[in-house]
């Protein structure tokens, strides 16, 4: 029997998507769940499995392609020939959405794993997939004549199958470290870590050059066209205010070197973006006009009670703002887990849609490019944004003489139909009293 299998929602909404590549050809015979396909969206690269068990019959699209939700994508034809068509309508109905879709095949017995390297001890943790893990460490690496293959395919979600093929990683090598016997994310990092293996560069838009070479033309599509069309409606809708202040961090530039030099918190890698975050989210609470938002249709200005705080991160496919939920009930070391979590992850274009979406507050960080300031435009729906600029040493004046110090510009843009330049000064001196004198924290709740 042959079926079409047509491009699901993705679970955002979107009414396209664009064909990054196949990851089969015709006349390949696939399984259920097997990765057939990576799809870019507006906001990130999701690779699709297959809902269907048999043999790949025409492919309906090429890489580059942008094909519409609903549209037909596939042809198989299923094993067990005898099965009776659906009718159209029920055809186009029973495509499963793509987040979770798609049933694992029934055991009563858990996939075989692979047998440990003899020699080398591992530390079993069960985790979930979003939490930061630090590999315990091996003795032994494991190689192909110590593994003993499954009979079934191993057990994973789509985003982590996705994880393990840009690192180029065999989920037959990976070993489940929870009970429920399926491989997570962490599970994944930790095997590359400890078998160094690299991560590849990120698989950028085709593009095309005219007869002359003279030019270069990129399609806009994916995330950049995204991108475009928030910013344009952000700039154009709400009035942007831009405030500077330049101040000595030299203190909380000490803070950071005294945290990595400690052994308990060396692994959470905390930096000047970690105490800026925590020095925002202390001042969100004193002043809630930069954490609101303009209801038009309501006509209302909705106060948050809470700081999504979105973390902007340039990415080959450009920019995504990925929040931390809740991020004022988090410490200093949990904050600087969060950041490094959420922009691997944006870099790896795997960021998934729901995370980009109910920020409150944005932080970019600027002076990791080597820039000094600028006028960041505010996430649609924020009323703030902080750019953070270089820390540089230079001479400053320093309790009454010319001292070398760490210096850094900070640029406050608000949402002036919310703030009033008043609050935004008010609030701006006050983060940038915590990144002057990291002790200030204490007196601030």
């Amino acid at each position: 029997m042959t079926v079409d299998f047509r491009l699901p929602d993705l679970g955002e909404g979107l009414p396209e998507a664009e064909l990054v590549q196949w990851l089969v050809a015709e006349g390949d015979t696939v399984a259920l769940n097997q990765t057939i396909a990576e799809v870019e969206t507006a906001k990130a690269v999701v690779e699709l499995p297959s809902p269907h068990a048999g043999i790949i019959r025409t492919l309906h699209a090429a890489a580059g392609d942008v094909v519409e939700v609903g549209s037909v994508l596939i042809s198989y034809d299923l094993e067990g020939g005898d099965e009776p068509a659906p009718a159209p309508e029920e055809e186009a109905k029973a495509e499963p959405n793509l987040v979770g879709y798609g049933a694992a095949p029934t055991s009563s017995k858990r996939p075989a794993r692979r047998a440990r390297a003899t020699g080398g001890a591992a530390t079993d943790t069960a985790v979930l997939e979003s939490e930061v893990l630090q590999a315990a460490p091996h003795d032994a690496t494991p190689t192909p004549d110590v593994v003993e293959r499954p009979l079934e395919r191993p057990r994973s979600t789509p985003p982590v199958r996705a994880l393990a093929k840009q690192l180029g990683v065999d989920l037959v090598l990976v070993e489940a470290s929870g009970a429920s016997g399926i491989i997570t994310r962490a599970d994944v990092e930790a095997y590359a870590e400890r078998v160094g293996v690299a991560e590849p560069a990120p698989v950028l838009p085709a593009v095309r050059r005219d007869s002359e070479e003279r030019t270069t033309r990129t399609p806009i599509r994916g995330v950049r066209k995204h991108t475009a069309a928030a910013m344009v409606q952000s700039a154009f809708t709400a009035p942007h205010v831009t405030t500077f202040l330049t101040i000595d961090v030299t203190p909380a530039m000490e803070l950071v070197a005294s945290l990595k030099a400690d052994r308990a918190l060396a692994d959470h890698r905390i930096g000047i973006m970690a105490i800026a975050a925590k020095a925002v989210c202390l001042a969100l609470g004193r002043h809630p006009s930069l954490n609101s938002r303009w209801d038009d249709e309501a006509g209302e200005i909705v106060e948050h009670h809470y700081v999504n705080l979105g973390i902007a991160a340039a990415t080959g496919r450009g920019l995504v703002v990925p929040n931390i939920r809740d991020a004022q009930e988090l410490a200093l070391a949990e904050l600087a887990d969060a950041i490094r979590t959420l922009a691997e992850t944006a870099r790896a274009g795997k960021t998934a849609p729901a995370d980009m979406m109910g920020g409150t507050f944005s932080i970019t960080n600027v002076g990791v490019f080597g820039v000094d300031a600028g006028t960041p435009i505010l996430n649609p729906g924020e009323a703030g944004i902080l750019a953070l600029g270089a820390v540089r040493r230079q001479p400053w004046e320093h309790r009454g003489e010319i001292a070398l110090r760490d210096v850094m510009t900070l640029a406050l843009s608000f949402d002036h139909r919310l703030v009033d330049g008043e609050q935004g000064a008010k609030f701006m001196v006050e983060v940038a009293d915590v990144l002057r004198e990291p002790g200030r924290a204490m007196l601030l709740r």
